[in-house]
């Protein structure tokens, strides 16, 4: 580590000088606390007595290497303000913590040798590839049966979680964030841990294995990246040296809305501890990308446009994206972000802020709200729909039904359509149909696969035995084909080219029809919806030169648990009439006469 960089804020590898770092001779230990008083190791090694720790570098850095302390032994830095009362802080740098409500660093052993090379030279940041992303919380996808442990370890749950990847046809995992953290409820994103796995699901050569093996299968893993705040614990971050060194001194800005301490994006040594932090999961663990959670806390002061911007802390995601794409640059980089703030998915050197993908969260919410709505006033909300692809080339965007639309009274995805039970399911397969169909990149989080019920809750297992019911089986059959399709046709990848996408009827205000084009140099695809509750007898849309179709899905067929079998389809003068049933969308395959 050049210590110059670190104070300037262009470290990306403190992790490779801070920390403990094991060897068969014993371990070294190193911290940095520039206004400590002084600085002691404790640990299982010591019988947790104080082995004084020696200044180093500029005096602002303290290392001591101890030869009795081994791979998982338990150690925390025993850390002496100006006025000499201590505290005893877990590692900032550690890669291992005791399960909660134990607090403190482990030792771990780093060596794993990767079998992932063949998968790192084709891996691709998927700009015109299908990139359809499985969100999940790693504690509550699957319990273990096991009385001593609820969680299975990142080892165990792999070839489960692999299995049912490959079965429901995805091509990208999202772990919702892995760091160590306290409280369960946070679901990791209140953190003390940042270059901690946490324990609650093993250790980081477990974790290695776990992306090793997704790699071998030809599954990307995403991991969820928190440099915006960390928890207020204080055996952690907060205060770490005596002062607030990773925080704020001001409260008005030092807290934000979720209680946790903001980093001050302002001093390097901060921007050279996050972006480093960011760095080890890609370059460590071999993650395919991160995505970067509420970027509005980091453009915005507290998140609020009222208060203007942070211009240290868009300098700080600037030169962070910027370098980890030198870095990684098949990785992604996506950013979690509410604002209208312009040029997120440029280029650094064009003047953005240098991420691959964008939520698309305006999508999100209108899509939703419109199927929230009762049919009879769908009609004055018909350009919800339609408004998402006035902004589409704005930036490229990733379409999210993430863990956020499932929790805190918004209900599941399944339950949000308007109407009653039987009414739900048919909306919610068009729903599907669209977002498959609709530019931009693909997320769904856990639980929606199967037509889940209930809202997410971190402490219980997805509710699998739903598939027993034939509504569940049929939902989860659907959601298998449309995703296997998206896979495979390229005019459903190619979402940023202007020429992509092309609305066929955009007009059909008063009967809730959507019809467009999605369109590739190998095939071009026709995809049409109603989303009234009504069936539309004789549609015509029109289709210009094609002269013929194949009908690749429909949401309403019998096996899906709709109630077609097949339809009569006319294609005459340039234009296609068919009945469309109510709460419905097709999907064809289009094509032109032979010369």
């Amino acid at each position: 580590m050049d210590i110059s960089n670190f104070y300037n804020g262009n470290s990306f590898d403190i992790y490779e000088y801070l920390g403990a770092h094991s060897t068969a001779e014993g371990t070294i230990f190193r911290t940095y606390a520039p206004n400590a008083l002084k600085v002691s190791l404790v640990g299982d090694f010591s019988d947790w007595q104080e082995i004084p720790m020696n200044p180093v570098n500029d005096g602002r850095f303290y290392e001591i290497f101890v030869s009795e302390a081994k791979s998982g032994m338990r150690y925390k830095f025993r850390i002496y303000d100006k006025n000499g009362k201590y505290l005893d802080h877990c590692d900032p740098c550690g890669f291992g913590c005791e399960l909660r409500p134990n607090t403190c660093s482990v030792i771990r052993n780093m060596e794993y040798n990767f079998s992932d090379s063949e998968w790192l030279k084709k891996r691709t940041d998927c700009h015109d590839r299908p990139l359809n992303i499985y969100e999940i919380h790693l504690g509550s996808w699957k319990k273990t049966e096991n009385s001593s442990c609820e969680w299975y370890n990142y080892a165990e749950i792999a070839d489960k979680l692999i299995s049912h990847i490959k079965e429901n046809v995805y091509n990208y995992i999202e772990i919702m964030p892995l760091s160590e953290h306290p409280c369960d409820e946070s679901w990791g994103y209140q953190i003390t841990g940042f270059f901690s796995p946490t324990s609650r699901y093993g250790t980081a050569v477990q974790l290695m294995e776990l992306i090793d093996k997704c790699h071998m299968n030809g599954i990307g893993v995403i991991i969820d990246f928190v440099p915006v705040h960390f928890a207020v614990n204080d055996y952690a971050l907060a205060k770490y040296d005596g002062t607030p060194l990773f925080e704020y001194s001001s409260d008005d800005i030092g807290y934000n809305e979720w209680g946790s301490r903001n980093f001050n994006h302002a001093k390097g040594e901060v921007r050279s501890f996050l972006q480093s932090a960011a760095n080890y999961w890609l370059d460590v663990y071999h993650f395919d990308g991160i995505r970067v959670d509420a970027v509005r806390n980091l453009i915005y002061w507290q998140g609020d446009e009222k208060r203007g911007i942070n211009t240290r802390a868009i300098e700080f995601l600037r030169n962070m994206n910027s370098e980890l794409k030198k870095r990684h640059p098949t990785a992604i980089i996506a950013a979690e972000d509410s604002t209208a703030y312009p040029k997120i998915t440029e280029s650094v050197e064009k003047g953005g802020l240098g991420f691959d993908y964008k939520w698309d969260m305006g999508w999100m919410h209108d899509t939703l709200e419109y199927f929230q709505t009762s049919p009879m006033y769908r009609t004055k909300d018909y350009h919800k729909l339609t408004f998402s692809m006035a902004y589409f080339y704005n930036e490229r965007f990733i379409l999210p039904f993430s863990h956020d639309e499932v929790v805190h009274g918004k209900t599941a995805i399944v339950q949000k359509m308007n109407g009653g039970y039987e009414e739900k399911f048919p909306q919610a397969r068009s729903l599907y149909l669209y977002m498959i169909a609709h530019p931009g990149k693909k997320l769904n989080f856990m639980g929606n696969e199967i037509g889940q019920l209930r809202e997410w809750d971190e402490k219980r297992q997805q509710d699998w035995d739903l598939l027993e019911y034939p509504v569940h089986h049929s939902f989860n059959g659907f959601i298998k084909a449309i995703n296997r399709i998206y896979l495979q046709y390229d005019a459903l990848h190619r979402d940023f080219e202007r020429d992509n996408f092309q609305w066929a009827d955009c007009d059909s205000t008063e009967d809730c029809i959507y019809a467009f084009f999605r369109k590739s140099s190998n095939s071009d695809i026709l995809a049409v919806f109603n989303f009234s509750d009504w069936e539309k007898l004789d549609y015509t849309v029109k289709i210009g030169e094609y002269s013929n179709t194949e009908l690749l899905i429909d949401s309403d067929w019998e096996q899906f648990g709709g109630k077609s079998q097949e339809i009569e389809v006319n294609i005459r003068d340039g234009k296609l009439t068919m009945d469309m049933p109510s709460y419905s969308g097709k999907i064809f395959i289009l094509k032109k006469d032979a010369m």
